[in-house]
C-alpha cells in the first residue's frame, strides 16, 4: 500500500469539497443550512483544519455525489484523516512533523539549502549539536536526542523501498560555515559524501559562491517543493524561515520556486564535481589535533 501525506490529503480534500459546493451554485452558509451543520464547520472542511466523514457524507449527499466519485472523495477523507508515525514523538516538534507528513507521500522532493546541511542527509550527532544550539537560542518543545531519533525517521521513510526521489542543491555557505564542532562536521560531510554515492534516489550538488544564475536569480530562504503521485494532489512548497515554515500550494507560486529551482541546479556544480567538493572540504578541515 503507498504511503501518503495526510497533510495533503486534507489540502485535496478541502478543494474537492469547495468545487463540490461551487459547482452546486451554493454558499456556505445555504449548504450548511441544508444539512444541519453550523457554516463554520463548512469553512473548515473546505479549509482542511478538520476531516469529519460523518459531515462529508452528509455533504456528498445533499449534492448528489455518488458512485466512483463518492468512493473517490471518501477515500481522500479516510486518508486525511490518518496518523503518521510522527504523531507519536511530540518531541520532535512541529516543524519537523510537517516535513514528515510532506515525506511520507512525496513521489519526489526537491529541496535547496542555503544554511544548514539538509536533515534528511544528518548524521545524529549533527542533528544533536544543532537542536542544542537551537535550544540555547530559545527554541523550546523538543529535544536533542529526540530530535535527533525523529530524524532518523525520517531518513528511514526516504530510503523504504517505493520512497521519494530526493534532489537537493546545498550553498556552499552551508559546508563552509562552521554549524557544530568540527569532528562533527568532518564526520557530517564524510557521511553526506558517502550517502549520495551509494543511493541512485538520491541527488546533491553543490552551487559554489562564485556560481552566476540565469538572470541573476537569487533564492531568498531555503526551501523544498514536494510533488505527489496523485495527479490531482497540489505541488506544495516549505519555504523554511527563523520561526516557522510557509507551506504554499498555490499553483503560481509552485512554478515560481520551480523556475528557480531549476535555475539554481543550471548554475550549481555537478553531482560527480560535488562529491569530490565534499571529500575535499572534509579533508581540508583541521583534524582537531593540529593548530593549523
Amino acid at each position: 500500500m503507498p504511503m501518503i501525506s495526510p497533510y495533503v490529503r486534507r489540502l485535496r480534500l478541502a478543494t474537492e469539497l469547495r468545487h463540490l459546493r461551487v459547482s452546486a451554485q451554493l454558499t456556505h452558509e445555504q449548504l450548511a443550512k441544508r444539512i444541519g451543520l453550523p457554516r463554520a464547520q463548512i469553512s473548515r472542511l473546505e479549509n482542511g483544519h478538520v476531516v469529519d466523514l460523518a459531515d462529508i457524507m452528509a455533504i456528498l449527499e445533499e449534492l448528489g455525489v455518488h458512485g466512483e466519485r463518492w468512493t473517490q472523495i471518501i477515500t481522500i477523507a479516510r486518508e486525511a484523516g490518518e496518523r503518521g508515525w510522527w504523531e507519536s514523538n511530540k518531541a520532535m516538534g512541529e516543524r519537523q512533523a510537517l516535513f514528515a507528513d510532506l515525506e511520507a507521500g512525496a513521489e519526489t522532493i526537491r529541496e535547496f539549502q542555503m544554511t544548514f546541511l539538509p536533515g534528511l542527509l544528518q548524521t545524529a550527532e549533527f542533528t544533536r549539536a544543532r537542536a542544542e544550539t537551537d535550544r540555547r537560542d530559545g527554541a523550546d518543545g523538543y529535544k536533542p536526542d529526540k530530535a535527533a531519533e525523529a530524524r532518523l525517521g525520517r531518513q528511514r521513510m526516504l530510503r523504504r523501498p517505493g520512497g521519494p526521489s530526493y534532489e537537493v542543491i546545498i550553498d556552499e555557505v552551508a559546508v563552509r560555515r562552521r554549524a557544530a564542532p568540527l569532528e562533527v562536521v568532518q564526520q557530517q560531510l564524510y557521511h553526506l559524501a558517502a550517502t549520495v554515492n551509494g543511493d541512485p534516489k538520491i541527488t546533491l550538488r553543490v552551487l559554489p559562491i562564485d556560481a552566476v544564475i540565469d538572470g541573476y536569480s537569487l533564492p531568498r530562504s531555503a526551501f523544498s517543493i514536494y510533488t505527489f503521485a496523485d495527479p490531482g494532489d497540489p505541488t506544495v512548497v516549505a519555504v523554511d524561515t527563523v520561526t516557522d515554515d510557509l507551506v504554499l500550494t498555490e499553483p503560481d507560486a509552485a512554478t515560481r520556486y520551480e523556475t528557480l529551482f531549476t535555475r539554481i541546479r543550471a548554475a550549481a556544480l555537478t553531482p560527480d564535481e560535488s562529491l569530490q567538493f565534499l571529500i575535499k572540504a572534509a579533508r581540508n578541515l583541521p583534524n582537531g589535533h593540529s593548530s593549523a
